[in-house]
Order: C-alpha cells, then sequence, then structure tokens
C-alpha cells in the first residue's frame, strides 16, 4: 500500500531533520496497542549529555515511569520500531510545525502537518515564567513525590502537560465553585477514577479545610501509593483514597464529583452517581465514547458523509456527549460544554460541568431530548437508564 509508506517516509524525514537542527521540543506516542497493559505513552526529547546529543525515552505506565537515553541513530531506530506497531499515533513538535502519524487497524496511515507561529513556539517558556502566578505552587512536595516536578518546580521528563492540566483544571474548579452556594461546612468532593491521583491531590492542595476529598480507584495499589503520599506530605486530613469502582462505591454526602477520563460508560456511571447524590456540581471529561456508535443510523443527507470511520466517531463522540449534557439539563442541571486544555497537549480535551440550578423532569427538555435520539436512531444510552429516561416516546 503506496499511501502509507509515502505518509510514514514523510513524517521519518521531518523526524530526521528535526533532530539533526535540534529544532523540535517533544516527540509523544499514544494509543498503545501492545502487549503490556499497564503501558499508556513514551515521550521523548532532545537531550545533552557528556557524550553529546542523546533522545530521552520515558516510558510512562501506570504507577511508574522508566527512563532510558539513546544516541540519535539508535533512537530513531527505535521509534520506527514502535510507530505502527505498538503505538498507533505520532505527534512531533518543532519550532515551525506539528506533525501528526496515524496508523489505522487495517494498516493505512496518513500524516498531517500544522505550521505554528514563532510566537506560539515560544509560548510554552512565557508560561514557564509566570509559574509563580499558578493556583498550584510547582514546589510542592506532593507534586515531586508524583514524578510531576523536580526539586526545581520544573516539570520533570514527559510531565509537561500534566503540569499544563493540573494547572489549568485547578483554574477551572475555582471558577466552577464560584457558582455554588454558600456553606459554612468543608465541601464533600469524589474524585471517580482517580488514578494517579494527580488532580485529586491538586483538589485537595487548592481547597484545604474547605474541603474533605475521595479519590475512588478500582487499582488497589495506586490507592496504597496515593495514600502513602497524601500521608507524607500533609494532606491525610483532608484527601483519602478508597478502593472501589465508579457504579459500585460507597457514597453518602457528595457536593461535588469529577470524573475525569472514565471510559466510555463509566462517564455515564460517574454523572449517574453524582445525580443520585443530589451533587451540587459535577464536572466529567468523557473518553473514549463507544456506546453509541453501533446504534447510530444517518439521516439520509449525512449517510455518504458517514461512510467514513472518522466521521463516524467523531459523530459518536458529539452524540454520546450532546445526549450527555442534555440528559443532565432535565436532570436539573445547568449545563457547560467546552475545551478544557489545548489538543496540543491532550487529545481528551472536553469537559461537561453541570451546576444543580432547577427543578428536573420539564416536560419541554425531554421531548426536544426525545426528538435529538429519533434523528440519530438512538434506542439505548447508559445515562438516559440509569436515569430511567425513556428514549423513545411513550404511546397513550
Amino acid at each position: 500500500m503506496s499511501a502509507p509508506t509515502d505518509a510514514r517516509a514523510r513524517f521519518f524525514s521531518l523526524l530526521r531533520a528535526a533532530v539533526d537542527s535540534g529544532a523540535w521540543s517533544k516527540l509523544t506516542l499514544g494509543k498503545y496497542r501492545g502487549a503490556d497493559a499497564t503501558l499508556r505513552n513514551v515521550f521523548v526529547r532532545p537531550v545533552t549529555l557528556k557524550s553529546g546529543p542523546h533522545l530521552t525515552f520515558v516510558w510512562r505506565y501506570e504507577t511508574r515511569d522508566v527512563t532510558k537515553n539513546l544516541p540519535p541513530a539508535e533512537a530513531i531506530a527505535q521509534i520506527d520500531a514502535l510507530i505502527g506497531r505498538d503505538f498507533l499515533d505520532a505527534h512531533l513538535f518543532t519550532a515551525t510545525e506539528n506533525a501528526q502519524f496515524e496508523t489505522q487497524p487495517d494498516g493505512s496511515a496518513r500524516l498531517r502537518v500544522k505550521k505554528v507561529s514563532t510566537s506560539s513556539a515560544a509560548a510554552p517558556a512565557a508560561s514557564h515564567n509566570r509559574a509563580k502566578n499558578h493556583l498550584i505552587d510547582p514546589l510542592s512536595s506532593w507534586l515531586r513525590a508524583l514524578g510531576v516536578t523536580n526539586d526545581r518546580g520544573h516539570a520533570s521528563e514527559g510531565m509537561a502537560d500534566k503540569l499544563r492540566q493540573i494547572q489549568k483544571f485547578a483554574e477551572l474548579l475555582t471558577h466552577l465553585l464560584a457558582d455554588l452556594p454558600a456553606q459554612t461546612e468543608p465541601l464533600a468532593i469524589a474524585d471517580m477514577g482517580s488514578g494517579k491521583g494527580y488532580l485529586t491531590f491538586a483538589v485537595a492542595a487548592l481547597l484545604r479545610e474547605r474541603a474533605r476529598v475521595v479519590g475512588i480507584e478500582a487499582r488497589h495499589e495506586l490507592v496504597e501509593l496515593c495514600n502513602r503520599i497524601a500521608s507524607e506530605h500533609g494532606l491525610a486530613e483532608v484527601l483519602r483514597f478508597e478502593t472501589g469502582t465508579i457504579a459500585e462505591a460507597t457514597l453518602t454526602k457528595i457536593d461535588v464529583l469529577i470524573a475525569l477520563h472514565a471510559c466510555d460508560t463509566a462517564t455515564d456511571d460517574a454523572i449517574a452517581r453524582g445525580i443520585a447524590a443530589d451533587a451540587k456540581l459535577i464536572v466529567v471529561s468523557p473518553c473514549c465514547q463507544k456506546e453509541l456508535r453501533a446504534q447510530l443510523t444517518a439521516p439520509p443527507v449525512l449517510a455518504d458523509a458517514l461512510r467514513h470511520g472518522i466521521f463516524q466517531e467523531r459523530q459518536a463522540e458529539f452524540v454520546t456527549d450532546a445526549m450527555r449534557a442534555q440528559l443532565l439539563e432535565w436532570a436539573g442541571y445547568r449545563t457547560k460544554v467546552f475545551e478544557f486544555i489545548s489538543t496540543e497537549h491532550t487529545a481528551k480535551n472536553l469537559m461537561i460541568a453541570a451546576v444543580k440550578a432547577h427543578a428536573p423532569g420539564e416536560a419541554a427538555r425531554a421531548a426536544r431530548l426525545r426528538e435529538f435520539a429519533a434523528f440519530y436512531g438512538i434506542r439505548e444510552q447508559r445515562l438516559a437508564s440509569h436515569l430511567h429516561f425513556p428514549l423513545a416516546a411513550q404511546s397513550s
């Protein structure tokens, strides 16, 4: 197949030119399809050692990072062995352009190159100079314990995007909490599917005595790790982690429910738990919206466009999250849907924020939601089922 070969050859030509000139900042490998279920991403950056220029690889696992430095020729050979095999997605960031190479499961591939301005390329350095104005202190000891920053408050290798995400989330949460009614007791906050706890720690550090934060995570080893770090770094009084799943975790009083990057219908489970707990604020960042794709029936005017797999995928994402937002509105919440952080830093950047605002069950909202479902041929959806909301109009 010539197209994948041509796209791959052009991508590696760009990579070699960037490595030779030194005018690049990072390479990220994603959409892992290898045998190790705990491996998530690989980040590659230029580094100068005593022996000369090298490329440093950070292998990001669920509970650990592995770093390895390789000379340029060996590094490019290693990247060549990974892309299109274990990793289906590669992003190269240079001083003048961003290149994305994607391999599809059927073996086809494509390369997209986006030019960036000089001012855009210089933006990260400028934002670093403003670090003292951030809500989360980069010198926080818990950030170092989680491997996000080093002892100088700079992002650790491969963690610059994570640090930006933490700071952005702290800023967004501050604004969202300002919409809630004042209360004298601490806010009860649950982070469902907290993972390694990056953002859970950020919430606790941001609010301190104003909140009691619990992270719910199914992997017991991560719960033990996070509880130990919370204890060692002065957050145990306001932060704890518990082993459990989103669907089955024990929740009592909850003011704020957070679920970031919960996969597919786990986002629906989290929203439903928040609604059932009468949460004042629900904040989710959906991921892997697969449930509705098989149900989507293209209206005639969209049929030709939706023959393409990429459009089907994006359509499923849109329909899923639009339906979630409308169901939240029907359940009594005022919703905001917006970009969480730039797609340069994460592809999963949509956020739905819902504030308890009015009585649930408005008939006009229900009718519009059923019309939306009917337009796309949706008969069942996980959140609708949780809420006992029939997507088909009831016959009289």
